[in-house]
């Protein structure tokens, strides 16, 4: 029979404390790593929303434009479309804060989306507007 493993140290409360010590450590960083690639790919969804958002709306800035005026670098650009992602980029911080059913936070959100694109961001027209063949917005009276 094969006799029993003896190590050639005493395994003493020191040595249990340091292990546990190293143990908490690489767990502190493996959710380190973890929590810096989930913010990267948050960032990643962020310009890929907003300039899919944009998109429809006919902007015609690149996720790699956006991801410059994010980091608050200059592009070149139509200073409307340079002023609608930066807005974007506001919004979709306050995202959270904002209650859709409410009708103030309804216009505190198109006021920031509009912000400097429109002259009355954040409120409701004060003439109608209709689409006409040429796609054209006519304005109504009133």
């Amino acid at each position: 029979m094969v006799a029993p493993y003896s190590p050639p140290f005493a395994i003493t409360p020191a040595i249990v404390t340091l292990i546990a010590d190293i143990a908490e450590r690489v767990g502190q960083y493996a959710q380190a790593a973890d929590s810096a690639a989930a913010l990267r790919l948050r960032r990643i969804n962020r310009i890929r929303t907003i300039q899919g958002s944009l998109a429809i709306e006919g902007n015609t800035l690149s996720e790699q434009q956006i991801t410059a005026i994010l980091e608050g670098k200059r592009v070149i650009a139509a200073p409307r479309e340079v002023q609608e992602v930066r807005n974007a980029l506001l919004a979709y911080d306050r995202f959270a804060t904002w209650n859709p059913a409410l009708e103030d936070d309804l216009l505190a959100a198109h006021a920031l989306l509009m912000a400097g694109l429109v002259e009355r961001s954040g409120a409701y027209r004060s003439r109608e507007h209709r689409p006409c063949p040429s796609g054209r917005l006519l304005s109504g009276a009133g």
